[in-house]
C-alpha cells in the first residue's frame, strides 16, 4: 500500500478511531457514537465509502445494510503517522523527536530513564 493512501482527513481519522474502538459497526453505530443528531446519515456513509476505497475497511453486506469492518489496525496508522511527522519535521531522526519533547518539557528525565527501562525489557523478551 502506498503511503499516501494512508493520509486521513480530520473527519476521516475522527470516523476511523470509532471504527476502530467498535471492531463492527453501522454507519447508525457512528452516527450514536458522534452524538451529533443533526449529522446526515448520506455524510457519515460518504466518509466511510471513501475509506473503503483508501483501503482503511472492509464491509459485509446483509440486504441494504453494511457492516464495516478496519483492515489497517490503529497501531499501523499510528506508526505511519508518527514516521511521517519525524521525516516531515525532525530531518528523519527519532531522536530529534525525543530530544524536541524533553525541551518543550513534554518529558523530563524521570521519564526518559521509565521508558528506556521498559524499551530494555521488551527487547529482553
Amino acid at each position: 500500500m502506498k503511503s499516501t493512501t494512508l493520509i486521513l482527513t480530520k473527519a476521516e481519522e475522527e470516523i476511523m478511531q470509532i471504527i476502530w474502538s467498535l471492531e463492527k459497526c453501522l454507519v447508525r453505530d457512528i452516527l450514536d457514537h458522534l452524538g451529533q443528531p443533526d449529522m446526515p446519515h448520506s455524510t457519515i456513509s460518504s466518509v466511510v465509502r471513501i475509506l473503503e476505497r483508501k483501503g482503511f475497511v472492509t464491509h459485509k453486506a446483509y440486504g441494504k445494510t453494511h457492516e464495516y469492518s478496519p483492515l489497517i489496525s490503529k497501531e499501523v496508522y499510528a506508526q505511519q503517522k508518527i514516521n511521517g511527522i519525524i521525516k516531515k519535521y525532525f530531518a528523519n531522526s527519532p531522536k530529534q523527536l525525543v530530544s524536541f519533547l524533553v525541551q518543550q518539557n513534554d518529558l523530563n528525565l524521570s521519564d526518559l530513564n521509565k521508558l528506556l527501562q521498559s524499551l530494555s525489557k521488551s527487547k529482553k523478551e
